[in-house]
């Protein structure tokens, strides 16, 4: 049993130490050792509504005038039945998360006023969220002349140095036969 004991406690302690080194290696920032950071997917909530939309946006309009221009509103409260909020939010990773917000107020079934902060046009926007790679450096396929004036031409090899008007006499070694004749 003391041979036992002698052998649980240091494999105990090994143990403790490798769940403890393993906690340690996930930093706050999410990243693994520093070197790897985990995928995380963009997320995307809410209408878009653009600088465009909400100059479209004039007091009087209905309900469903402004629910055809700006779409389904994201929050409509109860005890807060004339006032809609279109909230637009993204989460990517690696860049910081983007919120908007348009509150329209309404007096009965008629538009009365509406808050829309700094809305992005449509261009601002899809430059915003576009994140198509970096296009690759184009390789010519050719030279120019410049080009090739400035590459050195190649040293003659030994079969360039034969004088004209000489045949080649064959390999410069011997090799066996391929096939054996037996007949």
């Amino acid at each position: 049993m003391a041979a036992l004991s002698r052998l649980f406690r240091p494999a105990l302690a090994v143990v403790v130490l490798a769940a403890g080194a393993g906690c340690s290696t996930i930093s706050s920032d999410g990243r693994l050792l520093g070197l790897v950071t985990p995928y995380r997917m963009e997320v995307v909530q809410g209408n878009v509504v653009t600088r465009e939309m909400v100059a479209q946006l004039r007091p009087g309009l209905s309900r469903d005038q402004v629910r055809q221009l700006l779409g389904s509103p994201l929050l409509t409260d109860v005890f807060h039945g004339d006032r809609w909020d279109y909230v637009f939010t993204i989460r990517r990773q690696g860049t910081e998360p983007q919120q908007r917000r348009v509150t329209v107020f309404f007096d009965g079934d008629r538009l009365n006023r509406f808050d829309a902060g700094e809305a992005p046009s449509e261009r601002e926007f899809v430059d915003s969220i576009n994140v198509s790679p970096p296009k690759p450096r184009r390789t010519p396929l050719e030279l120019d002349e410049q080009q090739l004036r400035a590459i050195a031409p190649p040293k003659p090899t030994r079969a360039a140095a034969l004088v004209p008007g000489t045949a080649a006499s064959g390999p410069a070694r011997s090799y066996p036969p391929l096939e054996t004749v037996s007949r």
